[in-house]
């Protein structure tokens, strides 16, 4: 076993996603070829409509490429079935999209106890307890998503993602609903996500400001890797969005 093989927490190569057939087909995504080393935050940019969600998507098996290989640490996505595809999905991945997906009736520690409920587990008080600690809402484990603010929303949704303990964390612009201020709250969760407990974080975002967050920004351009950028500022990032949106027609 290549050492690379234990480091790389999601592997695309040579992914491409088509939709539609014939004339009427687009490619969302044209041969991309990534990798997501484990214990590293990366964010991925780019102009509308420029295939983000969708490398999203098939990264965390949500979507299957119509090309190419997806791997998630040594387990290759493609010849899975749609059963096996959800429990890999429940078992190993955690998600975060821009709207918070809560279960209204449900309370804080209800909500975040459901994917191991859908696992057909019995979640333990003290881990519902534990991670809803870890987002800094411990205190509000009995309050519905109504008598939360967005941004104690957002840390309930993240919460839910990170009872499983997945291996990977996806990010659809998690801070995209969110005022700034309660946005780089939520930010400083999931740097802190890395730096202390290890874990892989991949952001989808429009942000500049978010994504300087990461370690690194991967900017996609009509469904193609177009470079990217380690360490980088929020202007730096900015300017390079610009450049790309500016491209000529």
């Amino acid at each position: 076993m290549g050492e690379h093989v234990n480091n790389d927490a999601v592997r695309l190569r040579s992914v491409t996603r088509r939709h539609g057939s014939g004339g009427a087909s687009v490619t969302a995504l044209d041969q991309v070829s990534l990798t997501f080393p484990r214990g590293t935050f990366t964010a991925v940019m780019g102009p509308s409509g420029s295939g983000k969600s969708t490398l999203l998507q098939c990264a965390a098996g949500l979507d299957r490429p119509t090309s190419g290989s997806v791997t998630l640490g040594d387990t290759e996505l493609t010849g899975l079935s749609e059963t096996e595809l959800t429990l890999l999905r429940r078992a190993r991945v955690g998600f975060v999209f821009q709207a918070f997906n809560l279960l209204p009736a449900l309370t804080a520690e209800q909500n975040v106890a459901l994917p191991l409920r859908l696992a057909g587990r019995r979640p333990k008080k003290a881990r519902v307890r534990a991670v809803l600690e870890e987002v800094g809402l411990a205190d509000r484990a009995r309050h519905r998503p109504t008598e939360l603010s967005g941004g104690q929303q957002q840390r309930v949704a993240l919460a839910r993602a990170l009872i499983t303990r997945p291996e990977v964390l996806f990010g659809d612009e998690p801070t995209g609903a969110l005022d700034s201020r309660t946005g780089r709250a939520v930010l400083a969760l999931l740097r802190g996500m890395v730096d202390r407990d290890g874990r892989t974080v991949v952001m989808v975002t429009h942000d500049p400001v978010a994504a300087s967050c990461a370690d690194r920004v991967v900017f996609l351009v009509d469904g193609r890797v177009s470079g990217e950028l380690i360490g980088a500022s929020a202007g730096d990032i900015a300017a390079r969005m610009t450049d790309l949106e500016a491209a000529p027609c």
